[in-house]
This record gives structure tokens, C-alpha cells and sequence, in this order.
């Protein structure tokens, strides 16, 4: 129950009334030891797969991107028409498998220090994080 209340203060503070189909999403989402990457069309059919539950897709979007607004989702834009979303919100970068569509979290230790020479006058660099896009080495098939 205790979960539960943490997920009703979730949806509260993004600005939505806590309905069970709306906690429901926050379970899928926030109930779990590892890091979540999914897509909203992703969510809506493990919603309907595990939960053996039917929540309209309209319900799902408008909750997720209440949520990322509000903080507690990442949006990992893969290009300009497909975007996973991550509950691990922290800085950091990811593999993007272009064969199986998978956005995997990659360690900061793979990385070295990335130097920026130049910035945009006036701003300041908040965060880096690189996306890299991989797929398979077709050459080496026999």
C-alpha cells in the first residue's frame, strides 16, 4: 500500500487525479528493481498483457507526459518521429539497437570525457548525454 501512496503522490504533483487506471500505469511503470525504456505504444500493450487490462492509448499518452513533465520520466528522443521514455532520470547514455528497436542504457565508464570546444553564447551546458545507434555487422554473416 505504502507503493501506492507514492504513486498517487506522483500523479498529484503532475497534476492528475489518481484513477486506477492511472496508478495502474504507475505500477508497470515505477514497480520494478531495473531501469524501464519504453515507448508509449510499448506500455499500452505491456499494460494490456500483464495486467490484462485495456487503458486507451489517449490515457496512457497524457499520464506519461504528465509525468516526464513533471520529472519522474526521462524522454529519449530517437529521431524525430520515435521516442522511448526512461525511469532512470539521472544523466547518462544510452545504445539504441536499430535491429531490435531496444534503447539499453550504457555505463558511464564506457565513455570517456566528451570535450565540448564551443558552446552557444549565453548558455551554459546543463548535460551531455550520447545516444548511439547500433545494428548489425551484416559483413561478418556468412
Amino acid at each position: 500500500m505504502t507503493k501506492n501512496c507514492n504513486f498517487i503522490e506522483k500523479l498529484r504533483e503532475a497534476g492528475l487525479r489518481p484513477t486506477k487506471q492511472r496508478v495502474k500505469i504507475c505500477e508497470i511503470l515505477f514497480n520494478r528493481e531495473k531501469t524501464f525504456h519504453f515507448t508509449i505504444n510499448d506500455l499500452a500493450k505491456k499494460i494490456s498483457e500483464d495486467l490484462n487490462q485495456k487503458i486507451s492509448l489517449a490515457t496512457v499518452y497524457n499520464t506519461v507526459h504528465a509525468i516526464q513533465k513533471k520529472g519522474y520520466l526521462k524522454e529519449i528522443a530517437i529521431n524525430s518521429d520515435k521516442s522511448y521514455f526512461d525511469t532512470n532520470t539521472s544523466d547518462h547514455h544510452h545504445f539504441y539497437d536499430e535491429d531490435t528497436h531496444e534503447l539499453i542504457d550504457c555505463d558511464q565508464n564506457d565513455i570517456d570525457s566528451i570535450n565540448i570546444k564551443n558552446n552557444i553564447t549565453g548558455k551554459k551546458i546543463n548535460s551531455v548525454e550520447v545516444l548511439i545507434k547500433v545494428a548489425s555487422d551484416n559483413q561478418n554473416q556468412n
